[in-house]
Order: structure tokens, then C-alpha cells, then sequence
């Protein structure tokens, strides 16, 4: 017991069972016990913990953070002060260090007597501040002093700084934080792609891509780089070599990608801003899965140079936000000029909407209606649209896109056997055995699926959900986490076709309450008009 192996200082006498609450926690803390520690802290939105850098307000956003923890502390306290402030509230904070290394840190704890149990309803953390352990995080090139240095979680970030990059002028974004993905080069930096044996190799980059110089420019500063899963070629969030990143709506829940890390941080509140690509939905089913606004944008609408390509066909740039306020501010600054208008049309495509689970269809429709009485959406039209059409559409897709990407990264991969984890070194395998004359008939349907696409979508915008349905759990099995892919990429490669813009909006939830997405997908071009219709549908909610 914490009594008996601990000097516990208090003014007044103890509370009875806090120090046996207070030493359940550090045992599983120690443990990674995440059900206790769960169990531990008070339920509900008002539970804040907060750190060097983020504050999570409500039990469902720190339960997610600690779901993507990757290193386990070894720590031991040292010493513990006991304030009681009420019978039933008391403010503990332990001295803290780390026995290998002797450095201290501290922990501050507001404990509740709830329904007779006692929890945690407030905590801050300083971790150790000597030899902090920081797992497969780099330093950033100019860090502040390492007393000052913030917890970072290695499988959201790869390098951040205080800030990593100071903005360079003054405007629309100024103070807006960024996590840029890691496949945008950043002067200085290397660009890491997402695997350990490709980042090895390079060197910093001369120059920074210039959609991130033009958020830069606008006043915005880059917090840091944010991990991607493997090359972009990946939908769900989970690295084979940096772990998965936390989804703080859903804890135990997969986050989504390829856009994972900056999903993550904008989800924990790290950043406002999260600077990705969306080739076949890369933004905006981790925009889903975690209750956030994404955005991708029309195809060649904003510079990918200095962006590591995966399919340059359907490559495109993009971000997500908690709401659509601080996306629509960075449309404003990356897609400047004149609005197309909103759309006088909503059209609704049953054949790709049929690929979502049961519950989430229903929820679309049932929103769609809804915001069609209301008069936010002109009424909806629905597209005849043959199942064989959408398969052969679907498969012409997705052949481009792995001609592309052997094209753009086989040379490596071939040169670097087993460096890549198991689900993207079995997409790359598949890639490679694509013939550049099955290539070139694919890349014949796709302008076929490209002009009747944008035939539908003339003055339109087409509503469906973001992805089949809500995010996996962790544990999920491999076959479970393919067939939501599968299905989630029926409907997200529309917009890829079409080179179109699409906006994720969290209008949905699964019938056990886990959000979804509805997507706004409209003619290319109309970027600005989906994100203000999308602040209008979000004022509405």
C-alpha cells in the first residue's frame, strides 16, 4: 500500500479509501492496466487531464489518449502530499521519479467521493525531466531545454518542436497550430513516409513543399511532423512500426489513415489544424472515424510539389479541424478566388451508399431527409447507377492507383525486402504484378467514370456517408478491418474519380454511437462552397 511504502504528508487526516484509490491507480499505471485506470477516472464530459502540452476534457477523450500509450512508465512515488478540501474531495499530488535514471516528475490529482467510490475528476502531468523517455520520437532540430521538452506519443508524432517551425508572415492563420503529415517536405527535416528503414536513409530537405509554406506565410506554425501510415497506402491508422495512433471518440478504436497522425493530433486537442493528403479517402475517414471535418480537394487545385506521391492520378492535398470554422480559414488561404456558388441540387447514389453497414445508411438517409425539410439541402435525386458499373469504376481505380504507386515507390521497395509491415508490403506485392496494359485500360474506364461523375455532379452535390462505418476496434481481425476498407472505398473512390472536392462532416453515428461522417462530394472547384455549406449543416446539428 502507498501508506505503507511512501511518506504521505497531510494536514488533516486522510479521507478513508482515498490512499487505497490512489494506490490502485499507480497500479495499474505500472500495470497498463487500462480498464482500472479507466474505471478510475469520474465518467462524463467535465474530467479534464492535461500535460506539457494538451488538455482532454471528458473521460471519452483521455480514454482514447491512454488507448494509444506507447511507453509504459517505470516510474515509482516518492513522496505524497494530501490536501483535503471537502469530506468528500481531496488534492493529491505525488513527487514522482524514475529509478534507472533518478529523474523526478509530478503528478496533481483532484479525487472525488462519487456514489461512494472515489475518482479521479482533474489531473495534470509532468513527466520526469531528466533521460524523459520518448520512444521512436526524434528531437526537433531547435528543441527548447529538455525541463522544458513536452511529452510527445510516438505514434502520433515523429518530430515536434516548440514550435518545430515559426510561421513566416502574418495573417488569416496567425497562432493556428499544425501537425504536417510525413510526406510533406519541411526545410531541415527529413521526410519519413511512415517507415523507419526509409527515413534512415534520408537526408533533411532543402526546400518546404509550398502548401505548407502558404499556411506558414499565413501566420500558422508547425507544432511538428505526425506520423502517416506506410506510404499512404492504408485507410486505417495502424503503423506495423510506430504503433496505432489513439482515436480519443472511440477509445479502443482505430483512428484512421492514411492522414493518421494528424487526425490524432487534432483529435486530442494537440493542434487546430492538420495538414495531410487524401488519395482514396485518406483524410476523410479518419475525419470519421474520430467525430473531426476533413476535407479533400479538387484534384490539382493546390501545389503537391514537395509531397511524396503515392498516386499522382488521385493525389490530392487536404486537412482536417474539430469544426469547420478553422478548416474553411485555411481553404481561404490555400484555395483563394471566386465562388462557384452553392449548389441548387442534392443527389443521393444508392448503389454506393449500399456498401455502408446497415445502421450508418440509415443514419445518412434519415439525416439527408431532414436537412432537405429543413432546407439546408435542396431536395434530393436519386442516381440510377448499375452495381456492375460501380465494380468495374471501383476496380479501375483501385488498378491505377497501384500502378502509380509501384511506379512511384517499387524501385525501393524491391531494393529493401521486408522493410515494409504486412497489410502495405501485400497492397505493394499486388501493385506490382499490375501490367502496364491492364494500366492502360483501367486509366480508359476512369475517364469514363470521370465525365459521367461529373455529369452527376453539374450544379450538385451528392450526400452519402464518409466511410461503411464506424472505426474497428484495435483488436479487430485483419479480415474485419479489409471488409470495412472495402467497403468505405466504394464510396470514397467517387471523388478520386471525379477529381472532386469532398468535405467530412460528423453528422452521423453507428447504432452503438460511434461517429460517422457525411460527406458533401461537389463539382470540382466548389471547395469553398462545400465547407460553407458544411458550417451551415454543422450550425444546424
Amino acid at each position: 500500500m502507498i501508506a505503507e511504502a511512501v511518506k504521505v504528508v497531510s494536514p488533516s487526516p486522510v479521507p478513508e479509501g482515498l490512499l487505497a484509490a490512489v494506490d490502485a491507480y499507480e497500479t495499474a499505471l505500472l500495470a497498463n492496466d487500462v480498464a482500472t485506470l479507466d474505471a478510475l477516472f469520474a465518467p462524463g464530459p467535465d474530467t479534464v487531464r492535461g500535460d506539457g502540452t494538451t488538455l482532454l476534457v471528458g473521460h471519452d477523450a483521455i480514454a482514447g489518449f491512454r488507448s494509444g500509450r506507447a511507453v509504459i512508465p517505470t516510474r515509482r512515488v516518492a513522496e505524497l502530499h494530501v490536501r483535503p478540501v471537502a469530506d468528500d474531495a481531496a488534492l493529491v499530488m505525488a513527487s514522482t521519479e524514475e529509478p534507472s535514471s533518478g529523474a523526478t516528475g509530478l503528478q496533481t490529482q483532484l479525487w472525488q467521493r462519487l456514489d461512494g467510490d472515489w475518482k479521479v475528476t482533474a489531473a495534470h502531468v509532468t513527466l520526469p525531466r531528466k533521460d524523459r523517455p520518448v520512444g521512436l520520437i526524434e528531437k526537433a532540430a531547435h528543441p527548447l531545454p529538455a525541463a522544458a521538452a513536452p511529452p510527445v506519443d510516438g505514434a502520433v508524432w515523429r518530430v515536434v518542436g516548440t514550435p518545430l517551425v515559426a510561421a513566416s508572415g502574418s495573417g488569416a492563420l496567425d497562432g493556428t497550430t499544425v501537425a504536417v503529415k510525413d510526406l510533406f517536405a519541411v526545410a531541415g527535416e527529413r521526410l519519413g513516409a511512415g517507415n523507419p528503414t526509409w527515413l534512415a536513409e534520408q537526408a533533411p530537405r532543402p526546400t518546404t513543399a509550398p502548401a505548407v509554406s502558404a499556411l506558414l506565410g499565413a501566420g500558422a506554425e508547425v507544432t511538428g511532423i505526425a506520423r502517416t501510415d506506410e506510404f499512404a497506402y492504408s485507410l486505417a491508422g495502424q503503423n506495423a512500426h510506430y504503433g496505432t495512433t489513439p482515436n480519443p471518440a472511440v477509445p479502443g478504436g482505430i483512428g484512421g489513415g492514411s492522414t493518421s497522425g494528424p487526425a490524432a493530433a487534432v483529435a486530442l486537442g494537440q493542434v487546430e489544424v492538420g495538414l495531410g493528403t487524401d488519395t482514396a479517402g485518406s483524410i476523410r475517414v479518419p475525419a470519421s472515424y474520430q467525430g473531426l471535418v476533413g476535407i479533400r480537394t479538387t484534384h490539382g487545385a493546390i501545389s503537391t510539389d514537395g509531397v511524396l506521391p503515392l498516386a499522382p492520378s488521385f493525389d490530392t492535398v487536404g486537412w482536417l479541424a474539430r469544426e469547420v470554422g478553422p478548416a474553411l480559414r485555411v481553404a481561404e488561404v490555400l484555395l483563394p478566388g471566386a465562388s462557384a456558388g452553392p449548389p441548387v441540387r442534392a443527389v443521393v447514389l444508392p448503389t454506393a451508399e449500399g456498401h455502408a453497414r446497415p445502421d450508418v445508411a440509415a443514419a445518412c438517409a434519415d439525416r439527408r431527409d431532414a436537412l432537405v425539410r429543413s432546407g439546408l439541402l435542396p431536395a434530393a435525386e436519386v442516381v440510377d447507377l448499375a452495381p456492375e458499373t460501380l465494380e468495374e469504376w471501383f476496380a479501375a481505380f483501385r488498378t491505377v492507383q497501384a500502378f502509380e504507386a509501384w511506379a512511384a515507390h517499387g524501385e525501393w521497395i524491391t531494393a529493401h525486402p521486408g522493410a515494409l509491415g504486412a497489410d502495405v508490403g501485400g497492397r505493394f506485392a499486388a501493385a506490382a504484378a499490375v501490367t502496364v496494359a491492364e494500366a492502360d485500360v483501367a486509366r480508359a474506364t476512369v475517364a469514363e467514370a470521370r465525365a459521367r461523375l461529373r455529369e452527376v455532379l453539374d450544379d450538385a452535390v451528392l450526400v452519402l456517408p464518409s466511410s461503411a462505418g464506424g472505426a474497428p476496434a484495435r483488436d479487430a481481425s485483419a479480415a474485419a478491418v479489409e471488409a470495412e476498407r472495402a467497403g468505405t472505398l466504394r464510396m470514397t473512390c467517387l471523388a478520386g474519380l471525379a477529381g472532386a472536392p469532398a468535405v467530412s462532416v460528423p453528422l452521423l453515428r453507428t447504432a452503438d454511437g460511434r461517429p460517422a461522417g457525411l460527406c458533401l462530394v461537389g463539382a470540382p472547384g466548389t471547395d469553398l462552397d462545400l465547407l460553407r455549406l458544411a458550417a451551415t449543416l454543422e450550425g444546424a446539428a
